[in-house]
Parts: C-alpha cells; structure tokens; sequence
C-alpha cells in the first residue's frame, strides 16, 4: 500500500523532468529553424517550470545536479539557445547589437560566480566553533543572517536574478529590438552586483562574529562563571531526541548547575523547551574546555559513537542512564561498562546485567527508579463508564528483524479484530512511529489496522463535543504551539538563532508542562468517548495516553516497565513462538501479564478481567513486578536520583583531591632536581653521574 501511494507522485515527477527536457528539445529547434512564437513560448516555459521546481521540488532537481546537469548547467544552456536564435533571426546585427549582449551576459555570470565566492566566504565566517542555547552570547557580537537568496540560495538566486535578462531578451526575439535585451541584461546586472556587495557587508568587522579562538575563551569564561556541575552528554540521528527529552525536566530538578552537551548541530533545536543550558561542541577539540571546567559528572541516556571522545576525559564522572528499560537484549549493551556507573530502575536490570554477563559489575549499578514517570496516575479500580478504553501501543519490528519484536505483523491485526468486536471497548491505537521502516509488512500491518479502525467508527453513533470544544482545542494548541514552536524567519541561520536563544526567561518549561496538560485535556474532551482513535504524533505523549486507558496491551518494550507504574492490567503480545512459560522466563516484565498468541484468543477474557477486578489473577503479582522493575515509591524516584548525582559528584570531588596531592607531591623532587641541575650546570635528565641518576629518579 506505502508504495501505491507514492506512485501518483513519482508519476508527476518524471513527467515534469521529461517536460523540461522537451522544453530543451523545442527550445533548440525553434531557434535553429526559428520559429519564434514557439522558441519564447518554450524559452519562458522552460526557465518558470526551472523555478517552480526549485522552490516546490528541490529534491527532484538534486538528481539532476548528479549527473552533472546543475543549475548553472541549466541557466547557462537556456541563455545560450537564445543566443543562437536571435542569430538565426532576420533582423538582428550580430556584430552591432548581439556582441554587446553576449559580453554583459557573460558579465552577468561573472557577477554571479563573485556573488557565489562571497556567499562561501560570509557562510564561513558564521559558522562558529560551538552553538550554544538558554546563554547570552551577547559578548561574541552576533548578527542577523543575510538573505537566504543571497547567501544560501544560490539556485534560486540564479534562477530568479536571471529572470530579467531571459525577459529582455525573448522580447528582443520578438520585436528585433536589441534595446530590450539590454535593459534586462541592465536590470540582472544591477541585482546581481548590488546583492554581492550587500552581502560581502557581512565580512566586515561591525557584523563578523569573534573568530574561533576568541569564542573559545568566552566559552571558558562562561564556564568559570556558570559553574555546571552535571551535564547530560547526548549524541544522535534526526529522530532520536526524545531519549534526551525525557530526561530533562529530570535533570532541571538536580541539585547543582545542570548543563546539557550535545555534538550535532542540528540537535540544538531539536531538544524540548528547556531553562537548562546548552551547549554543542561538533568537533572533539572544542570539547576538551569541559575539562578545565567545574563539571563533575555526566548523564548519558544512549549510546553512541561519539561517546567515547567524551569519555576520555578524567576529571569527569559518568553514569549511563538509558532511555527506556526492558528485557530486550537493547537494554544490557556491553558498551555499558565503559562507564563509570550504570543506573537502573529497580532490581530487574540489576540482575539483568548480572545474568547478561558483559563486565558490568554490580558494585557499579545504581538503582534509581524512573523519576520521569511521575505524571503516570496510579490505578483507581474498575471503568466506572460505558466504555472499556483499550491502549494498543505495538513496539516497532527492530534491527535484527526477529519476529518476537513487534506483534503488528503476526498478531496485531488479530488484537484489533478481537477488541473492536466488543461494543464496549474504545480503542486507542499508537504504532511506534518507526512502525515499517525495516520490514515493509509492518508498514502494511500498520496501515490496515489504520482502515480496521477508521470502518469501525463509521458503525458507531452518539452524543459529539459541541463546537466550543473544537474552539477550546484549538486555542489550547496555539498557546502551546507558541511555548513550544521555535519560530525563526527563514532566512535565520545557526548565529542568529543563537543570538536570539541566548538566556531563557526563566520557568519557561514549567509553562510549557502546564500548558501541555491544559492541552491534553482538551485533546481527550474534544472526542466522544465512544470513538476509537488513532494516534500517530508527537501529541498526545505515551503517558498521556496511559491515564486515559484501562488497559494496556503491547509487546516487549520499556513501554511495560513504564505502564506498570500504574499497577493497572496489561497484556503482552508473544509472536516469538515460545511457549507461555518459556515467554514468561525470558522477559520478566510479562511475568504479571496475560499474555497473548498470535491469534489473540484471550483478549475477550481479558476484558472480563479488567472490567471485574475480583476475576484479576494478577493484581498482586503486578505490584510485586513494578517494585522488582521500578525500585521502591519511597523515597521517591527523583529523591534517589539526585542522591546517586550526588554520590558519583562526590567520587569526581575525591578523585580530583587525590590528582591534586599527587601533584602536589611531586613538587618537592622537581624542586631538587632543578636545583641540582643549577650546581652542576646540566640538565639532571641528561647526567651520568650517581647523583644526578638519583635527583632524576626522584623528579
């Protein structure tokens, strides 16, 4: 179905490049034959149908850029076929009137490549060492980005400064007048050369940034001034900044000077409203002023590649925290022990390290619980209403393609078929959003549990939410959209946002938290509570959808461990042909669920369970599992969290303690050594004599 869908579009991509090539082709002979209604008609279509694509498919002309045929390649062919038809046109000197146009088209291109070696230039000059978020930079001088057109945009600026000169010309086709040809040659060469020299305004000193040496030293400053004392160290891809998200309102509540390090570029606008500080070093040189600074600790919630060049450093502790814990071979990576320690939820991952034998040792885990979970509401007893509401929130199918990790393909459209049978059930569908994105039977899965869904609310009727619901959705959305949304004119490069990033306003994301939790009672009020609904967005949040639903069936995730702070019934789906004993001895967080086949024959008992308590065999073993999983509720998770910062701050303080006395210490034989070398007017490291071995030794 995915690739159904896509083929309208690529349909409508051929047929524009086949369209441009045909413009070419009719471009060519029309000016050799000519014909010159058709040769402007096809000249002017062909350089509107360039634009159009540059501004509505850039990506479709990227494929043209490899192989060669690029926009300048382009530009520069259309130019040069109406040249050679107003050769071929009766009426027009070459010598008198066309020379001159050739030579200022040509001075028109050579305007364009300066405007283009400037552009690099300027580019150059505002990409600064690191960037920065939440701090004043006021100090390093920024300054508001040039024109996209004229720095970034070369395409389009081509494309578009050209527009005049193409104009001219084709009316001098027309008309056999020279005159116009050359005031559009005119008008292309004042945009041109006047947008080089507005943008070459940025190399000068009044809007040049500090250089990278300079930015470093306002870096260490800042940090000699800030004093951070734990930092949350986070590197990834495009999609993976909600392992760093979820961490942050933690973090925020730590005692200390919080700090949030990152190595992408892009990342910096990718993490959630924050007051913490951010920083991105993208080279691993500019790193190392973390080492001279004041931090002690960091918090690592994935692994990655670039991990490693930050654990070089010594004066610094580190603690692998993850993002999510389940008993997924994903959740004990050997990588773990490269770190100084390993905090977990509860007892679970300890013994999960322990058995999983990768050189994690125990001494180093530290049980933490899981403070983010918090907002999850406990279990209240029975549904008091008409409707049952069910969460089927499916992981995705992985890396390494084994069938027992997701239950979409196998068993999903099985559960769904089985729920949506009960009238009393409301079902709530969230897939993973990387549902299909290795195995395309997911993605197939995913989308016909998508049309099971939407048939099965054309079968229900009732009651609707008024339009004043609706309204108040949409005002909540707004008000958040402005908290949330970083809004930036499009020509804003990475210096402006920074400049306009620098320090928060303070409470912005306690504004934001009460302005999502306005948001999500909207959301839910602006649906009947028959319908079922599928969601698919960043909004609503997993936790959200926990405290609407009774009932929470999925796979083996961190999204059990995490639903079982609620104590409520849940099911897990077994696809990895185990039996049930089997299934429940390899993944301990399904040892309080019901767990389901392939064919989702227990869903109808199931629902009988959750709807009459008293018929719930596992009630009690699910309280015994969320402590085994998440750690005891007192003291509270947050509480533990910060003693554990705390603890590993203070080895960080007792290591430094011991680096220092052992300096120390060495002074005193550097002293006799130097002194040594004065009386015998050598270097002590270079003497053969006893004495001089000895103070050599001793230094």
């Amino acid at each position: 179905m995915p690739s159904a869908g896509l083929a309208p579009r690529r349909i409508v991509q051929l047929s524009a490049l086949f369209a441009m090539f045909a413009l070419f082709a009719t471009q060519l002979a029309t000016a050799l034959i000519p014909i010159v209604p058709v040769f402007i008609a096809a000249a002017a279509a062909n350089l509107a149908l360039d634009i159009y694509l540059q501004y509505k498919q850039p990506g479709l002309l990227s494929l043209l850029g490899k192989i060669r045929f690029d926009v300048t390649v382009r530009q520069l062919l259309r130019d040069m076929l109406i040249l050679v038809g107003l050769l071929r046109i009766d009426g027009i000197e070459p010598l008198a009137e066309q020379s001159p146009l050739t030579i200022a088209l040509l001075g028109f291109y050579a305007l364009h490549f300066a405007c283009q070696a400037v552009a690099v230039l300027v580019r150059r000059t505002r990409s600064l060492p690191i960037v920065t978020r939440n701090i004043d930079a006021s100090d390093l001088h920024l300054t508001a980005a040039p024109p996209r057109i004229l720095s970034r945009r070369q395409a389009h600026r081509l494309l578009t400064f050209s527009v005049p000169t193409t104009a001219g010309l084709l009316l001098t086709a027309g008309t056999t007048d020279a005159y116009w040809g050359g005031i559009g040659l005119a008008v292309s060469l004042t945009l041109i050369g006047a947008g080089a020299l507005y943008l070459a305004t940025w190399l000068l000193p009044k809007k040049r940034a500090k250089n990278d040496q300079r930015v470093i030293e306002w870096l260490d400053a800042w940090l000699a001034e800030y004093k951070p004392t734990v930092a949350m160290y986070f590197s990834g891809g495009t999609t993976s900044a909600y392992q760093a998200n979820m961490w942050l309102s933690t973090l925020a509540a730590l005692d200390g000077k919080p700090l949030i390090v990152l190595r992408e570029r892009f990342m910096v606008q990718k993490i959630d409203a924050t007051d913490v500080p951010i920083i991105c070093f993208p080279k691993v040189a500019t790193m190392f002023s973390l080492e001279t600074s004041t931090l002690k600790m960091m918090l690592h919630p994935a692994n990655a590649a670039k991990t490693s060049q930050v654990l070089r450093i010594p004066t610094i502790k580190h603690a692998f925290i993850n993002h999510g814990e389940s008993d997924k071979l994903s959740s004990c990576n050997p990588y773990a022990k490269a770190y100084d320690e390993v905090w977990v939820a509860g007892p679970a991952a300890r013994d999960r390290y322990q058995l999983a034998d990768i050189g994690v040792d125990d001494k180093d885990v530290v049980e933490v619980g899981r403070p983010q979970l918090s907002p999850i509401r406990p279990f209240s007893g029975a549904p008091t209403g008409p409707y049952t509401t069910v969460l089927y929130a499916p992981t995705w199918e992985g890396w390494d393609g084994n069938p027992g990790n997701t239950s979409v393909v196998l068993a999903g459209e099985n559960i769904v078929r089985e729920l949506l049978a009960d009238p009393g059930v409301r079902l709530l569908y969230k897939p993973h959003p990387m549902t299909g994105s290795q195995d395309p039977r997911a993605g197939a899965a995913n989308e016909r549990i998508k049309a099971m869904i939407l048939a099965a609310n054309t079968k229900r009727s009732g009651a609707r939410p008024g339009p004043e619901a609706a309204a108040e959705l949409a005002r909540r959305t707004e008000e958040l959209d402005r908290l949330t949304a970083r809004r930036f004119r499009k020509s804003a490069d990475e210096q402006e946002r920074m400049m306009l990033q620098g320090s928060p306003d303070g409470g912005q994301q306690a504004a934001v938290a009460a302005a999502t939790a306005a948001w999500e009672a909207a959301f839910w009020a602006s649906f009947p509570e028959w319908e079922h609904q599928i969601i698919t967005s960043a909004r609503p949040a997993i936790f959200a959808c926990f405290n609407q639903a009774d009932l929470l069936i999925s796979d083996v995730s961190s999204v059990v461990s995490d639903w079982l702070s609620s104590e409520k019934p849940y099911a897990v789906a077994n696809t990895a042909g185990m039996s049930e004993a089997e299934f429940r001895a390899s993944f301990p967080t399904a040892s309080a669920a019901t767990i389901l086949t392939p064919e989702a024959d227990g869903v109808a008992a199931l629902l009988k369970a959750v709807r009459a308590p008293e018929l719930d065999p596992h009630a009690e073993a699910r309280a015994e599992l969320k402590e085994h999983l998440l750690g005891p509720s007192d003291p509270p998770s947050l509480v533990r969290f910060n003693a554990a910062a705390l603890a590993l701050s203070a080895k960080a303080d007792a290591r430094r303690a011991r680096m220092t006395s052992r300096i120390d210490a060495d002074i005193p034989g550097q002293r006799i050594a130097e002194e040594a070398a004065e009386e015998t007017e050598q270097d002590p490291n270079e003497s053969n004599e006893p004495n001089g071995a000895e103070d050599s030794v001793t230094a």
